[in-house]
């Protein structure tokens, strides 16, 4: 019973801890679109993430696994002069699509350092990342 109970103990630490995935300064300026509404933007391609959704037998918590999965989306985008991305499909195993478009004017830059990210000015919703959980 001990053995199982200290084996156990660090797969439930690592499955709590979060993988060190962190936006770009670039990507706190690709929003993402929710509601799917990307009428009038440039179609720029297809992004496909991944992280994992699970350690061992144990499953990673689903908000974080999509958080990451957003994250790393708006990482890739930034780097495609993307402002704007919107999900495919629902995550599946770790692992989810997302279309990457360019909607404004302008292209992605990163941001300043030290400077709070910008709301979107299309009227759109700006996202951030959930801490905790």
């Amino acid at each position: 019973m001990r053995k199982t109970v200290l084996m156990l103990v660090p797969t439930l630490l690592l499955g709590a801890c979060t993988w060190g995935i962190n936006p770009t300064p670039a990507s706190q300026n690709v929003r993402t679109a929710w509601n799917g509404d990307v009428s009038g933007c440039k179609d720029l391609g297809k992004i496909t993430v991944s992280v994992m959704d699970h350690v061992g037998p144990v499953d990673r918590n689903d908000i974080k696994v999509r958080d990451e999965l957003q994250v790393m989306a708006r990482n890739e985008a930034a780097t495609m002069h993307a402002d704007t991305i919107k999900p495919l499909a629902e995550p599946s195993d770790g692992s989810q699509p997302w279309g990457a478009y360019q909607c404004g004017s302008h292209l992605v830059t990163p941001a300043a350092p030290n400077s709070p990210a910008q709301p979107a000015s299309s009227g759109g919703t700006q996202t951030f990342p959930v801490k905790g959980g």
